[in-house]
């Protein structure tokens, strides 16, 4: 009597970051964090800040579609002037749960460090408390609403010190 093989899960396709124009992330951002709106409502203030960085997740090395985004900027939190936010991190759903916001993230962590920030922070949806949670996020201070994107918290992550 055979046994049947376990079960595989299929691999996933390694995820690529890079630093684009904010025009490049603009659809994805628009599509997932203010769906029904026009692609203007999705554009920041930050976006145009010197220093801002916006990075795009790709399938593997050759994808071209972006499937994931993030904006990085300096932005001061009491006690800590080198801390810098991000915001605008969406995953599109069909790549959800494949590594995609987890490559991100740590892209934006890099970034940040590299440029001496102590602490990364965000405004983030309270249904991804979890993820954050998960990737060394802690909430600071209590739930808030924003206007028409509705409940959050502030997500902050202490950054390993410069080698």
């Amino acid at each position: 009597m055979s046994a049947e093989p376990p079960a595989r899960t299929p691999a996933r396709t390694p995820v690529r970051t890079a630093a684009v124009p904010v025009s490049a992330i603009l659809a994805l951002r628009a599509e997932v964090l203010r769906p029904g709106l026009p692609v203007a409502s999705a554009e920041f203030a930050e976006d145009a800040r010197p220093g801002t960085v916006h990075l795009a997740a790709y399938a593997g090395e050759t994808g071209t579609e972006v499937l994931g985004c993030i904006t990085l900027f300096a932005d001061p939190l009491p006690g800590d002037g080198t801390a810098h936010r991000f915001r605008g991190m969406a995953t599109a759903p069909a790549v959800r749960g494949r590594g995609y916001g987890a490559a991100l993230l740590a892209a934006a962590e890099a970034e940040a460090a590299a440029r001496g920030a102590r602490t990364l922070w965000c405004n983030g949806r309270t249904g991804a408390r979890g993820f954050y949670e998960r990737h060394g996020y802690t909430v600071l201070g209590e739930e808030f609403v924003i206007e028409g994107v509705g409940p959050h918290y502030v997500f902050t992550r202490r950054l390993p010190p410069r080698a």
